[in-house]
C-alpha cells in the first residue's frame, strides 16, 4: 500500500506539470499573470525530479528564465505568438497533425485519430470547436485524466490495462510527434521559459512512458520522486 501511495504521489506530481505546460502552449498568456506566476518561484521547485537528460536541461532552463522583471512578461506573449499562434504563420505549431503526416508509417495518427481515442473514453474536450483536438495542449489534458484513472482504480487487472492505454497513448499522439516539436521550439524560441516548457514536455512525456513500462509497480524506482 505504501508503495502505491508513493507511485500515485510522482503521477500526481507529473500530473500537475502536465497541466502547467499545456496551459502554457494552449492560452495566450497574460503578463502580469505569468510575472506574478514565474516571481513567486514555483518553477525553481518542481513537484518531482528525474535524472532525464531533457527533464535536468528544461529544470534549468525553467529556473534561469526569470530575469528581466519589467520585460519577461511582454518577452513571453510575443514568443507565444510567434511560436504558436497562426497569424503570422507559427513557427512551432503545436498540432500533431503537422508532424505526424510528414512521417513515413504514422500518416494515419492524427487529429481523427485522436478523436477516436478520446471517443472511445466518452470524453469530449470542452474546446471543441475553438483547439483541434490534435493540438498538444488537448492531448496533455486528456493524458492526465487518464493518469487520474489509473490513481483511482484498485483492482490490479485494471491497473494493468490502464498502464497499456497510457502507453499507448502516448505512444501513438505524443511520442510520434513531440521529439520533432520540441526541435523546432528549441531552435525557434527567444525565451528560456519556452525553451524549458518544450524540454519539460516531451521529458514528462518520457518519463511517464517508461514509469508504466516498468513489470511491477511496486519496483518503480524512486529516482522520480523529488526529495
Amino acid at each position: 500500500m505504501d508503495n502505491i501511495s508513493h507511485n500515485n504521489n510522482i503521477l500526481k506530481g507529473y500530473n500537475m506539470l502536465f497541466y502547467f505546460a499545456g496551459s502554457m502552449i494552449m492560452h495566450e498568456p497574460s503578463e502580469e499573470c505569468i510575472v506574478d506566476f514565474w516571481e513567486r518561484g514555483i518553477l525553481k521547485n518542481l513537484p518531482v525530479s528525474s535524472s532525464n537528460p531533457n527533464f535536468v536541461i528544461a529544470a534549468s532552463q525553467l529556473r534561469e528564465s526569470f530575469s528581466d522583471k519589467t520585460m519577461f512578461g511582454k518577452l513571453l506573449h510575443e514568443d507565444f505568438l510567434r511560436l504558436f499562434t497562426s497569424q503570422p504563420p507559427a513557427l512551432a505549431p503545436a498540432y500533431e497533425s503537422r508532424y505526424n503526416k510528414e512521417i513515413p508509417g504514422i500518416s494515419g495518427h492524427h487529429s481523427s485519430n485522436v478523436t477516436d481515442f478520446y471517443n472511445s473514453y466518452g470524453w469530449h474536450s470542452k474546446f471543441k470547436g475553438q483547439i483541434g483536438d490534435d493540438h498538444l495542449g488537448i492531448e496533455l489534458l486528456f493524458l492526465t485524466i487518464l493518469i487520474d484513472k489509473y490513481i483511482k482504480l484498485d483492482d490490479e487487472a485494471c491497473r494493468g490495462e490502464m498502464k497499456k492505454e497510457i502507453r499507448r497513448f502516448i505512444n501513438h499522439h505524443i511520442l510520434s510527434w513531440v521529439p520533432k516539436w520540441n526541435k523546432e521550439v528549441q531552435l525557434h524560441a527567444n525565451t528560456l521559459s519556452f525553451k524549458g516548457i518544450g524540454n519539460l514536455i516531451l521529458a514528462c512525456s518520457e518519463d511517464i512512458f517508461t514509469f508504466f513500462g516498468q513489470k511491477s509497480t511496486t519496483s518503480i524506482s524512486t529516482d522520480f520522486l523529488k526529495n
